[in-house]
């Protein structure tokens, strides 16, 4: 599904001369239509554009292309200066700088040239997180409506939920892919796999649990509107798109119940199927292909969830944790290779 084009920014306000404005909405569509780029990634790298663009007329006037192109590095390196005394963190001061870089490469492909400049600057160091997984027993209450049933809610839209957080946990699906769904392509009993459009818009195969068909099902068989084949499988109270912040606001909900901390979001239920597929000795590449991951480096953070959860359990239980028996197996546990 194409990715609608983000809306224009005001012709006033936009910080650039009216060239750049017209190439600046050129970029834009060409990340949501020709690059398949996430509605939400679009938006983020031309926020961040256009507050580069303001930092540089502030200083310099009115930005323009050939400006842009005569960039020095000290340009851009002032501009993640000011933004980090904004206390800016490393992972958004790095987005800025990849979606700098990205319209550099648009100016050039569209014949205007080369800006150099953005060669010489190194991107800001960031330490990666670790996956934040839940317990199984948590992951598992989640998937139900059991917990919610006192909700003065239709029990649709709770067998709604339910279906979507049991894909999320039992294929490991983003959020985006779950409610990407049409109702074609309905993942009920009989069903063992369906295809999902992820980053970038490739396309894999995940398996579906007997339990998630079954959750799917209920959720149809309880839904008062009319599913049209090519229409969302997932729909809201008035019968349009469900959308995100629906599920988020219900695994709010299902994480005050659960004593469960802030962390524990969709995403995170994606993150407990993969650390625990691994837990029960899941093969690295095969999570990765199930994850829809491009870099097996990025799986390979789940080995080091499991390694310290292994470590934690090793300090609680053992008769000898703290000692210098433990620490020589914690030291061990992080000097072994994430594969």
């Amino acid at each position: 599904m194409l990715q609608p084009t983000p809306p224009a920014p005001d012709a006033i306000a936009f910080p650039g001369d009216e060239a750049l404005r017209a190439t600046f909405l050129a970029w834009q569509d060409t990340l949501a239509r020709e690059r398949r780029m996430a509605a939400n990634t679009v938006e983020a790298y031309g926020r961040d554009l256009r507050q580069f663009l303001a930092h540089r007329q502030a200083r310099h006037g009115l930005p323009d292309i050939p400006g842009l192109i005569a960039l020095k590095p000290r340009d851009v390196r002032a501009f993640m200066a000011a933004r980090r005394a904004e206390e800016i963190g490393g992972r958004s001061l790095m987005r800025a700088l990849a979606g700098i870089r990205s319209f550099a490469r648009h100016l050039e492909r569209e014949g205007h040239g080369t800006v150099a400049a953005l060669g010489a600057v190194r991107a800001p160091k960031v330490e990666r997180r670790l996956p934040r997984p839940l317990p199984i027993a948590a992951a598992r209450a989640m998937t139900g409506t059991e917990l919610r049933a006192g909700e003065n809610r239709e029990p649709w839209v709770l067998a709604r939920d339910a279906a979507v957080l049991a894909l999320l946990y039992g294929s490991g699906l983003r959020i985006s892919e779950a409610l990407g769904l049409t109702r074609r392509d309905a993942p009920v009993p009989g069903v063992d796999a369906v295809t999902v459009t992820g980053k970038g818009g490739k396309m894999r195969m995940v398996p579906v649990l007997p339990v998630v068909a079954e959750a799917v099902a209920a959720y149809l068989a309880a839904c008062p509107h009319a599913l049209p084949p090519e229409g969302p499988l997932f729909v809201g109270t008035r019968g349009g798109p469900l959308s995100p912040r629906i599920i988020q606001y219900a695994v709010a909900t299902l994480r005050g119940a659960l004593g469960l901390p802030e962390s524990a979001t969709p995403h995170a239920l994606r993150h407990s199927f993969a650390t625990h597929l691994l837990g029960r000795r899941g093969e690295l590449r095969a999570i990765q292909e199930l994850l829809g991951h491009a870099s097996l480096s990025t799986t390979q953070l789940y080995t080091k969830v499991d390694s310290a959860r292994l470590m934690e359990a090793f300090n609680a239980a053992h008769p000898r944790a703290g000692t210098q028996a433990s620490r020589r197996a914690r030291d061990s546990a992080e000097r072994s290779p994430a594969g």
